[in-house]
């Protein structure tokens, strides 16, 4: 179908995607069934359909500048390519419809109520669909579609007609989808602009890269001419960071300061200084309150129905953690003294020689310092499907692992409280739309397991991580910040971060309104503070990505059987007797006052 006799096709736990001759499909489940056929069916369709009807570089020249405007583009030029196979073959279409069946219920669309919930790019894209092939949106997405029907047909009916005409030719198509956009009023849209740093990495035809350029109108000149205004833009907007880096905040400003001053790592970085619009919108919540009982019981058994072919995983990473642990509690014994226990192997030399003394031994037992793991788990969008069951499974094995070795353990999760920055961006735009906010978005972090509740109790809420609308956003430096303060007050002598998590943070609000890399930056400052300042140890396990760019201390997981092996080593490794070169390189634990529960370390932080 692709038209592609060179085509590779893989299977990996990431979600599906293509880049030049390479196509990657998730992996299939083990016992296959009617729907899990279909939705394998399905997504190949969708990739063979866009290697065949799809150009990178030509999508990448037209597509808008905001945030806002790219993800309707992308989602719209998604559509074209999968409904131009759904009209000419009807086995493609019934798969197809599967497919987008379960991309709208794990985005939650059949649990929007309000207009405003609904996400906007997604609903346009189910009713470009309809318009060009005539079928009605999935079940799921009923509602949503029905909410927003009305006021898209008011601002866009007539352009939405338009795209039938032209689903043949990808530059048409695009021209006449920029228009749809700009005709949407969107905030911020700059929907005549492309950014620089477009991802052209899909390999190209020589040829037919040469005949787009042969063929360029002056349309497409004034594209570029104007994308690159919006690099001198964005060059102008990451200027203004770099001016705000060594700027103090005021106590009146209201985009407000990201920590307390209490915080451990509440220093001001001179290179970085990164903000928060608002924190009145965001939570800590339990993870029983996120969801009822009975729900919570359902999930729970989907959770052990996933789980049950590693039972034996427990008891083995048990007990080899636990020899790992006991190699470092031996106990030493003192001989040939004259009082204590009496030494009866050496009473042989008292037969042979009354003279000889009575040999005594006393039991010296080695110091072994408490421990509490604090597990924190990536809940973002990305994550859904088989990512987000291989971290709760994980947690759940590890923390059944570790409470049996006596060490204590929490689970935590983070993301936001909705798309699009929610109620923080509400307020943003009431404000007047002030220049560099910060973060614009609500923060949700979620305690899944204290570290004081047995795994026994606890045990339900990790289900919830399998419930559909759950993952949205990741805002991961703030995240490890409230990590690690809860790690910091802990009254454990050794205190271990493990961050679960498949790549950068991402948050759509918050970068549309500030430089691209914002959420980055901060991300690594957080880690560079931890790894090198804090008494915390942080480690991260990668789920299907290599995340080592940003951790210092990190392995991959692409399965759960690999618990057992490089992780657990891992794991254990930390476990092992700091030597005095160890703790020369890690400041933070060559302090006992820090050691003991973070006072030192809090004086040494700077506003």
């Amino acid at each position: 179908m692709a038209r592609e006799p060179e085509l590779e096709v893989s299977f990996g736990v990431r979600e599906s995607g293509a880049s030049g001759k390479t196509a990657r499909l998730t992996q299939l489940p083990r016992e296959l069934d009617r729907h899990a056929v279909s939705m394998a069916r399905g997504e190949a369709d969708a990739l063979a359909l866009k290697l065949r009807h799809h150009d990178s570089r030509t999508h990448a020249r037209r597509r808008p500048a905001s945030e806002l405007g790219r993800s309707i583009f992308d989602v719209v030029e998604e559509a074209r390519c999968e409904s131009i196979g759904a009209m000419r073959m009807k086995g493609v279409a019934d798969n197809i419809q599967t497919v987008l069946e379960e991309r709208c219920r794990t985005k939650g669309l059949h649990r929007i109520e309000q207009r405003e919930d609904a996400p906007l790019a997604d609903v346009i894209g189910l009713l470009v669909r309809e318009r060009l092939t005539g079928v009605a949106p999935p079940p799921s997405a009923m509602q949503a579609t029905r909410l927003m029907r009305g006021w898209l047909n008011e601002k866009i009916g007539s352009e939405l007609d338009s795209l039938h005409e032209v689903i043949g030719d990808q530059v048409a198509f695009a021209e006449a989808l920029r228009t749809l956009i700009r005709h949407l009023d969107l905030p911020d849209d700059e929907a005549d602009s492309a950014p620089e740093d477009q991802d052209d990495s899909d390999e190209v035809d020589p040829e037919q890269a040469e005949a787009d350029g042969e063929s360029e109108s002056p349309s497409e000149a004034s594209a570029e001419e104007e994308m690159s205004e919006d690099s001198m833009e964005a060059d102008s907007r990451e200027s203004e960071d770099e001016e705000m880096m060594s700027a103090s905040t005021d106590d009146t400003d209201p985009a407000g300061e990201m920590q307390r001053a209490d915080d451990p790592l509440n220093v001001a970085s001179n290179r970085f200084l990164y903000r928060t619009f608002t924190q009145e919108f965001d939570e800590v919540i339990d993870a029983t309150d996120l969801c009822d009982a009975e729900e919570l019981a359902r999930l729970r058994a989907q959770l052990d129905q996933q789980i049950a072919h590693l039972r034996g995983v427990t008891s083995r990473l048990a007990n080899r953690l636990q020899r790992k642990l006991m190699s470092q509690q031996n106990r030493a014994w003192e001989f040939d003294l004259e009082e204590g226990l009496l030494d009866s192997a050496r009473l042989s030399r008292v037969v042979v020689d009354p003279l000889m003394p009575l040999s005594f031994k006393i039991e010296h037992e080695t110091e072994f310092r408490d421990t509490v793991v604090s597990l924190l788990i990536d809940n973002s969008g990305s994550m859904r499907g088989r990512p987000i069951g291989i971290a709760a499974m994980s947690a759940d094995i590890l923390a059944q692992t570790l409470e049996r070795c006596g060490v204590k353990v929490e689970i935590l999760g983070f993301t936001t409280r909705t798309w699009k920055g929610g109620r923080s961006r509400e307020k943003w735009l009431a404000s007047g739309k002030p220049a560099t906010p910060g973060r614009l978005n609500d923060l949700r972090h979620i305690v899944y397991k204290s570290a004081d509740m047995p795994w026994r109790r606890a045990r339900r809420s990790l289900g919830l991580m399998l419930r559909e609308g759950l993952l949205k956003e990741n805002i991961d430096g703030e995240a490890l910040l409230w990590a690690h303060e809860r790690l910091i007050g802990r009254p454990e002598q050794r205190r271990i971060l493990m961050v679960i998590s498949d790549g950068a943070p991402v948050d759509d609000s918050t970068l549309s309104v500030n430089s691209g890399n914002y959420l980055e930056r901060h991300l690594r400052e957080v880690i560079d503070k931890i790894e090198g300042l804090s008494p915390v140890e942080l480690i991260a396990i990668g789920i299907g990505h290599d995340v080592t760019r940003y951790y210092r201390r990190a392995v991959t997981l692409t399965d759960v059987e690999q618990l057992g092996g490089t992780v657990l080593g891992e794991l254990a490794s930390l476990f092992d007797e700091e030597t005095p070169a160890t703790r020369s390189r890690r400041p933070g634990t060559a302090r006992p006052q820090a050691a003991a529960g973070g006072g030192a370390y809090r004086a040494m932080s700077t506003r």
